[in-house]
């Protein structure tokens, strides 16, 4: 009965309980900075199980080769002895399992290494080794950008970055594959080939340069942590396309540590404070109201509306000052009153500029979870007849830091505003399925005219005013700090201070732009100056020197025969190496492993040092690194005072050294 009139119908069921199609994962795509270094990759791991009781194995096999296959497992795992092996592989024949765990997560190169063991070098159906494969995700920079590459957290959590929003392209499509159950629960293959091969993801290429991104990253972390501040946000984008060139979020964890815990940049929309008086000034110079050349009371940096009062918040003493005086030190008071007096009986003019430049729109940059911008109406609830004076200065309004930063990039690209991105290409194999190309969202903010005084007014800061700090020889910087006061869940305005600036160099001929906010900073200090700038700075000095050909793009009518190197005295091959990186002539010093440099007017001259090593080299001129190595070398004790060059040696040049001896340099 079982088998006949029944049969057809148990052996079915039998197939749907023995068979099963069983996914087989694509790999997912890497995601690439824009120089091709790998910021997310998934690496195969393997959890490493044995079939005790397979087929080939004899109970003469097993007992002559257990002892040597637990020594190497041993030797690969390292995190059980090889006694533990050993009993572990004894107690699963012993008890018939066909599937005894070994290791979780092991590396290929380990399964690799575990092939070539005795007993496991027959195979898997032999030998009995058996390694189920998955996919973990890696990010050889670490947390380097990880709010802006993403975090891939499925199915637990959702995935954040651009490991969400490309999860399509990245993920691939997975493949089927016929398994069959055999005793003790194990799911082997039916066939040599799949029924469905999986199609790998594809992969990313960001704008991201990671050398820049290191460079954001840690110049925030140490404004952070020397200002104690709760948290902070940096990005640098292109001025000519709005590619992202780094995105920088840090916050403070239980522990007191910084990481990158959100994405602040464009997920936290507040009150700007100062930076926001960029729009103001673009608003009333379109309309003509304003000149940067008209004067303005700032009242000493006090002033009521309506019962209400505004303070500057850098004590400063003026009263009557030029529009672009009032810019560059900061002045609320100055920039509301403007603002009260050319709006006051129509303010929907003045809110009608402030979303033609889109700050009531969020940027639309590929990465989830962008915070809209709020820009009130005269029609809000909220709307109060000092909304306008407020709002001109950067409060009662909300826009995140990338908002900002694209009005800013705007300013510095000739008026044109950018669509920010952070995706540059989708690729298959090394070759491009997809190319985004920059996206124009205004072709002009304003007029030029309009654009030149802005672009005065944002040089100012620098020169005259609140950034003063940014100020240096190299290269020109034009920006605007801010220092606002705000309020969350615990503290009321007034009790903690945002820190911001936003900019972009060098001013002459823009290449990057970048925004800084540093958030309730709390050792003492809390101006955008003091707490943003530093962080600018450094990014900014770091990017002028690793592009310094880029950045100097006019054409340069020096005399180059005037050209040369104010040098040190010291290593022949290090003063060669930068005379010849400069491309700037050089006169031949031969062999000489070390120079005297002098300098006049028009040229450095180097002098070969002789060396002998019973005699005290002369060391005048020379910076100390150089210094200590010569004259230990020579076999003295050094005593050194002071800083920069060694302006005199206690012992003469020329004189002879004796064993054990002491010589004192002075650094000038």
């Amino acid at each position: 009965m079982i088998q006949v009139p029944q049969g057809k119908y148990w052996r079915a069921m039998a197939d749907s309980l023995t068979t099963s199609y069983r996914t087989i994962p694509a790999d997912r795509g890497n995601i690439y900075d824009d120089g091709g270094r790998l910021l997310a990759t998934s690496l195969p791991t393997f959890d490493i199980h044995m079939d005790v009781n397979a087929d080939g194995i004899s109970d003469e096999m097993f007992n002559a080769n257990v002892d040597s296959l637990s020594i190497g497992l041993a030797a690969i795992f390292k995190d059980h002895t090889y006694d533990d092996f050993k009993q572990l592989l004894e107690t699963g024949r012993r008890k018939d399992e066909r599937y005894v765990l070994l290791h979780r997560d092991a590396s290929y190169p380990q399964l690799q290494a575990l092939r070539h063991l005795p007993i496991f070098r027959l195979g898997q159906y032999k030998g009995g080794l058996i390694a189920d494969q998955t996919d973990k995700r890696n990010y050889p920079y670490d947390e380097l950008g990880m709010r802006t590459v993403g975090i891939l957290r499925q199915p637990v959590t959702q995935s954040v970055g651009i490991e969400a929003s490309f999860d399509t392209s990245l993920r691939g499509i997975p493949g089927k594959r016929l398994v069959q159950k055999i005793a003790g629960g194990v799911w082997l293959p039916i066939n040599d080939n799949n029924e469905m091969d999986p199609q790998n993801g594809k992969d990313i290429i960001t704008t991201l340069d990671v050398n820049l991104q290191d460079i954001a990253e840690n110049a925030l972390l140490n404004s952070l942590v020397k200002n104690n501040a709760d948290h902070g946000t940096c990005i640098v984008m292109d001025v000519k396309t709005g590619a992202i060139k780094a995105m920088a979020n840090l916050g403070k964890t239980g522990d007191g540590t910084y990481g990158e815990i959100y994405n602040y940049a464009i997920g936290e929309a507040r009150e700007p404070g100062s930076t926001f008086k960029l729009a103001s000034m673009i608003a009333m110079l379109e309309d003509g109201l304003v000149k940067i050349t008209d004067t303005v009371d700032v009242e000493l940096g006090v002033k009521e509306y309506y019962g209400q009062t505004m303070h500057d918040a850098e004590h400063h003493g003026f009263r009557r000052v030029s529009v672009m005086k009032g810019f560059a030190i900061s002045s609320n008071v100055g920039i509301s009153k403007l603002a009260f007096q050319s709006y006051e009986s129509n303010p929907n003019k003045y809110l009608q500029h402030l979303r033609d430049l889109q700050l009531d729109q969020p940027t639309g940059i590929e990465i989830p979870g962008e915070q809209k911008p709020y820009i009130k109406t005269t029609q809000d609830k909220t709307w109060s007849a000092v909304s306008l004076p407020w709002m001109s200065v950067g409060y009662e309004l909300r826009v995140t830091p990338l908002r900002l930063l694209t009005l800013y990039n705007a300013v510095a690209n000739n008026g044109k505003m950018m669509k920010p991105y952070i995706v540059s290409e989708v690729d298959e194999y090394g070759k491009p399925l997809h190319k985004f190309k920059p996206v124009i969202l205004k072709d002009s903010i304003c007029s030029q005219k309009t654009l030149q005084s802005v672009r005065t007014l944002l040089g100012d800061v620098i020169a005259e005013g609140t950034g003063m700090k940014l100020k240096n020889p190299y290269y020109s910087v034009a920006g605007k700090t801010g220092t606002a006061e705000i309020s969350d869940a615990t503290h009321h305005y007034g009790e903690i201070y945002q820190a911001s600036f936003c900019g972009y160099f060098p001013a002459d001929h823009p290449l990057y732009s970048c925004i800084v906010v540093v958030n309730a900073p709390s050792n003492g200090l809390y101006y955008g100056g003091e707490v943003a700038a530093p962080v600018f700075k450094v990014i900014a000095d770091n990017v002028y020197g690793a592009k310094i050909d880029s950045m100097h793009q006019q054409k340069d009518t020096t005399d180059k025969k005037t050209q040369f190197i104010i040098a040190e005295s010291g290593s022949t091959k290090d003063l060669k190496k930068i005379y010849d990186v400069m491309n700037l002539p050089l006169q031949d010093v031969g062999e000489a492993g070390w120079i005297s440099a002098s300098q006049d007017q028009q040229q450095t001259t180097a002098k070969a040092i002789d060396i002998n090593d019973a005699e005290v080299p002369n060391v005048v001129g020379m910076g100390l690194k150089d210094a200590l190595f010569l004259l230990e070398e020579s076999g003295l004790h050094v005593v050194a005072t002071g800083k920069g060059k060694v302006k005199n040696q206690s012992l003469f040049a020329g004189a002879k050294i004796l064993k054990g001896e002491s010589i004192t340099i002075n650094l000038n």
